[in-house]
């Protein structure tokens, strides 16, 4: 039924689809909903402490017994910096002074990379998949995570990162192409003027790895997951067609740019984490960046921001928000999201039925 079935059976799942792992934009009932459908339903645990990712995926469970994929970031943690952080808030005064807030009292938030207490909740819960961003964990803990019985994912935006990953233990990469919304998954270098496109990275990837490639970026109807299949991939991931969903955990207010979104409409940018991640373009990606040298290191670069970010937003106001979005946002429609997973599958296979009878 599909070119590639290696996705399938190595994930035991129906369809090719992995739903994205949106921090902060999905959570449990996305997941159980695309899972449910014959995808690959993904709960993001970058902002979730041990506990929380475990009473997320407990809750997974109880309603679905479909594969799911747990994704965690792996990123390394930077020693604070208090000078680097002295000079961002300097560059954010005057936005202070605008919305009449203390700039001491912006909160201190952090995002832990992988560590033995995530290690231990996929032990317990062992979901089929787990899923890492910005490289891999040290050996010790994927090695855990294996013996656990979970096939692992991790996204590669280069042909080195791809053939990095495979030498050092993963199942199957994603390609992450220049397009895709949210934090580029780059780990081997920080120069994002050289990352190459969806369908420039895929085939090159294909050659280079003898393991399954997914495709990721710019991807959001069966046009795409066709393309993806003839470049080579055995599978999706799609994150920004899904944030359309009655499921996504985005404001109204990011719901309502992303309708309103068209192609030239994003950015790569560093304002919000530290670390370059695409968003639909709005007042501080504009005055500050998109990319800044001032940024804390990831993830401190929001902390300054949530305060602006919850002023603005009470008053309907966009200018410091996160407005995560992928270059194809424009496809999107508002249905759920075992809908969309469903059309998603049949409106492939049609075109894939269609360019095999040429």
């Amino acid at each position: 039924m599909w070119p590639d079935s290696r996705l399938l059976d190595l994930a035991g799942i129906e369809l090719p689809i992995i739903q994205a792992p949106m921090a902060g934009a999905s959570g449990s009932a996305m997941a159980i909903a695309v899972s449910e459908a014959g995808g690959l339903g993904s709960l993001p645990c970058a902002m979730l402490d041990a506990a929380s990712a475990g009473t997320e995926i407990g809750a997974i469970r109880q309603r679905t017994t479909k594969p799911i994929n747990a994704n965690f970031f792996c990123h390394t943690s930077e020693k604070p910096d208090p000078a680097r952080d002295a000079r961002w808030r300097e560059r954010l005064a005057a936005y202070y002074a605008e919305h009449r807030l203390d700039a001491a009292a912006a909160p201190a938030f952090s995002r832990a990379p992988f560590g033995e207490a995530m290690c231990e909740a996929v032990e317990k819960y062992q979901p089929e998949v787990v899923s890492f961003h910005f490289g891999l964990p040290e050996k010790a803990l994927l090695d855990r995570v294996k013996a656990a019985g979970s096939v692992v994912l991790s996204s590669a935006t280069t042909v080195d990162e791809a053939r990095w990953l495979e030498d050092h233990g993963c199942d199957a990469i994603i390609a992450q192409g220049y397009e895709a919304g949210g934090h580029r998954g780059m780990f081997l270098s920080d120069d994002i003027s050289v990352q190459p496109g969806t369908f420039a990275l895929v085939p090159q990837v294909v050659d280079a790895v003898k393991i399954p490639v997914i495709a990721a970026g710019g991807i959001a109807d069966g046009r795409g997951i066709a393309a993806a299949f003839a470049l080579g991939a055995a599978g999706v991931q799609i994150g920004t067609a899904y944030l359309f969903t009655p499921e996504s955990l985005i404001s109204d207010l990011h719901r309502a740019a992303l309708r309103d979104a068209r192609d030239n409409q994003t950015a790569l940018t560093n304002v919000f984490s530290g670390r370059p991640a695409r968003g639909l373009v709005n007042r501080i990606m504009r005055e500050v960046g998109p990319m800044s040298d001032r940024t804390p290191a990831f993830p401190a670069a929001g902390n300054a921001l949530a305060p602006l970010k919850a002023t603005a937003e009470a008053a309907g106001l966009t200018d410091f928000s996160s407005l995560w979005s992928g270059q194809a946002a424009a496809l999107g429609r508002e249905i759920d999201c075992a809908g969309l997973t469903h059309e998603l599958a049949a409106d492939a296979q049609r075109r894939l039925r269609a360019l095999t009878s040429i």
